[in-house]
């Protein structure tokens, strides 16, 4: 258990089977998707999580630092399935909304990807090593920090919408956060009004996830194969590859998406549902 005091926050921490009282300035959660510390002091509901599924393998046919990704309903509906090499073995993964699993699990279209007549026989050779599971929770709580709390990471819903990865935007957060918090411990200043203040410094990063989404939703999560199908064939070409190798940046997407607007035609006419979310956030 955990109470806000005047002066600081009490605690009860279960060791070995036996409760211990602990006191400190401020508490961190840094506790994951399902955060305690985020739930026991209401700090917000994450307002998008992902399901995902991973295994481990020996086998895979891939190229050192190449990624293959995998899109389509079959296997990733809304999002993407992905081969990532890691030294001598491949990360082969799946992810989607909940809502789009239709009664399926992740491990179920982990299944049909491997089993899928266009690229089965790249899966043919695999052996699992290892397996993992989990929620990737995306769209920042509103309040990542309250009186004489503040939560980082997963337990915030900081994973990028586009990747699903995490442990970036929340070395970020803390970079954003720390200095000001560590400010506020040696003024004794970490009241409600003063957290609401420092909340205002991971503003850059909230807007920027909601545009990462939005770019996110426009080409994958509300396109349709055939829709899919379309943008690659663009993305394909020699100009655009061009543009992707010069532009690219998979840790921030918009810069590019900007440029295609500007420099592809095609690009932009199916973009046009995505332009005042890049453009304007």
């Amino acid at each position: 258990s955990a109470e806000v005091k005047h002066d600081g926050v009490e605690l009860l921490v279960s060791v070995k089977g036996e409760e211990l009282p602990f006191a400190c300035k401020l508490l961190c959660g840094a506790d994951g998707a399902h955060s305690w510390v985020r739930r026991t002091f209401k700090l917000g509901r994450i307002k998008e999580m992902m399901i995902g599924f991973q295994i481990e393998v020996t086998g895979y046919p891939g190229i050192e630092g190449r990624l293959d990704m995998y899109t389509g309903e079959e296997v990733s509906p809304g999002f993407f399935a992905w081969a990532i090499p890691s030294g001598e073995t491949t990360r082969i993964g799946t992810w989607t909304l909940p809502d789009r699993l239709g009664g399926r699990s992740c491990e179920d279209l982990l299944i049909r990807l491997q089993n899928h007549p266009l690229w089965k026989d790249r899966f043919a050779d695999c052996r699992e090593v290892g397996r993992f599971c989990g929620p990737i929770p995306a769209g920042m709580i509103q309040r990542p920090l309250a009186e004489r709390i503040a939560v980082f990471g997963d337990a915030a819903g900081q994973c990028k919408p586009t990747t699903g990865g995490g442990i970036g935007k929340g070395f970020e957060a803390v970079d954003r956060l720390v200095p000001a918090l560590a400010d506020s411990i040696r003024m004794d200043d970490l009241s409600a009004d003063r957290m609401y203040h420092l909340t205002r410094l991971l503003e850059p990063m909230r807007k920027e996830q909601a545009r990462s989404k939005a770019l996110r939703d426009a080409f994958l999560t509300e396109s349709s194969d055939k829709e899919l199908d379309e943008m690659f064939k663009i993305w394909a070409r020699p100009d655009v590859t061009a543009l992707i190798d010069e532009f690219g940046d998979i840790e921030n997407p918009i810069p590019l998406g900007l440029k295609m607007l500007k420099d592809i035609p095609e690009f932009r006419r199916l973009t046009a549902k995505a332009a005042k979310a890049l453009i304007w956030g």
